[in-house]
């Protein structure tokens, strides 16, 4: 039988208290007789999240909700993978970001609205395919901000606000990824909680996972990788009944966070779902956010994830393929790409096929103001500093000091 841990339990008792973390905080500092800023909300963020065991705490935060001591030493007891499995509610922000105001003095909402904030997520998906995260993230906080506004003082009816909640979850999602790539991630992190709170009350599951799983990758990419594989598992397992395309996605993340934690038969395993999933895609009604997963994206995961589990000659094959008929105008993703690409090379022992590989790569990252590809790149001058010694390598190596 799956049980509570510590943190689990915890973070229900305190959410059915209507209590914030600062809040369970400040009553546990009150239960124990000390100061009230001896306990944190940092604190009661890290027992929730099993990061730390309250050990000392326990009395004081189980008098703090009622219950009796054995039972939360209880579920401190309980093993992570003895627990009850995690849920998308489990990542929702504290509180409501999208209360409605008290007094609502905005117009009345109609279905066009809905419409034009469907066309306006669109317009900066298409955007970014050909521009950078700091050309785009002011006109997309921008828009993010207006629709945030439009559901909190508008008028509707139910029908339309949920409209409005999924366009919002899916400007978040766009918004989201354009804030990661300009390096701004904690905003990222906050753009996606807000976007998870609006398709949660949508009642959006295949929205819901989607962002999660956006959050879960940006967390992996930063080395968070243990609470990123959470969020990745956690989407995958809330979406099973999502559209093909969906599932491959969520999957394919799986299958990065498997890599990048070294599980190479777990990331395997992911791969192939994946692309058992995309194998169903038909004509099928689905989210206009998917319109990019096709057979060469899950390629070229699979590629990245062979190459992050140190296998190259199985890399280097299906990346020159994709590449070979990669749309040139996508400068960011072509930079990215050709990065794995150049590191593949590197692993295989091709310092010469690295370099001019890699040549590329900075040349193309120069052009966008991407900080994903700058990271790329410092990745790649990584992986070719073992060669120094080789002219073409250590040409390029000098030209970037």
């Amino acid at each position: 039988m799956r049980r509570q841990t510590a943190g689990q339990l915890i973070r229900r008792l305190r959410e059915s208290h209507r209590w914030s973390q600062a809040t369970l905080a400040r009553e546990a500092c009150r239960a124990a007789g000390l100061p009230l800023d001896s306990l944190t909300r940092q604190d009661i963020y890290r027992y929730e999240k099993g990061q730390r065991t309250p050990r000392d705490w326990l009395p004081f935060i189980a008098a703090a909700l009622g219950i009796p001591i054995e039972e939360l030493k209880s579920a401190a007891a309980v093993k992570p993978e003895e627990a009850s499995p995690t849920t998308l509610a489990d990542f929702l922000p504290e509180g409501d970001p999208l209360a409605p105001l008290a007094a609502r003095t905005g117009r009345r909402i109609g279905s066009a609205a809905v419409t034009d904030l469907a066309q306006r997520a669109h317009g900066l998906r298409l955007a970014d395919d050909v521009l950078a995260g700091g050309d785009l993230i002011a006109p997309a906080l921008r828009e993010l901000r207006s629709a945030v506004r439009l559901y909190r003082e508008g008028t509707y009816t139910d029908s339309v606000g949920r409209g409005l909640l999924i366009g919002i979850g899916e400007l978040t999602q766009i918004a989201g990824w354009i804030a990661s790539d300009a390096g701004r991630h904690d905003e990222a992190e906050r753009i996606y909680r807000l976007g998870l709170s609006a398709a949660y009350a949508a009642n959006d599951s295949t929205l819901s996972a989607n962002l999660l799983g956006s959050l879960g990758y940006q967390r992996i990419n930063i080395g968070d990788i243990r609470e990123g594989l959470s969020m990745a598992r956690t989407a995958q397992h809330q979406a099973e009944t999502a559209p093909p395309r969906a599932r491959a996605l969520y999957f394919d993340r799986v299958a990065w966070a498997q890599a990048r934690a070294q599980d190479a038969q777990a990331a395997m395993s992911a791969l192939g779902a994946a692309g058992e999933a995309l194998a169903e895609h038909a004509d099928e009604d689905e989210p206009g956010y998917l319109y990019w997963v096709d057979a060469d994206e899950l390629h070229i995961m699979e590629a990245r994830v062979y190459t992050e589990l140190r296998r190259p000659l199985r890399a280097v094959p299906l990346l020159t393929a994709v590449l070979s008929r990669y749309n040139a105008t996508h400068t960011r993703e072509l930079a990215l790409y050709l990065s794995w690409l150049a590191v593949a090379y590197a692993d295989a022992n091709e310092p010469e096929a690295a370099a001019e590989t890699a040549e590329r790569v900075i040349t193309l990252s120069s052009d966008v103001a991407s900080e994903r590809t700058a990271e790329r790149v410092r990745v790649v001058l990584g992986a070719l500093e073992r060669f120094r010694n080789v002219p073409q390598v250590g040409a390029l190596l000098r030209a970037a000091d």
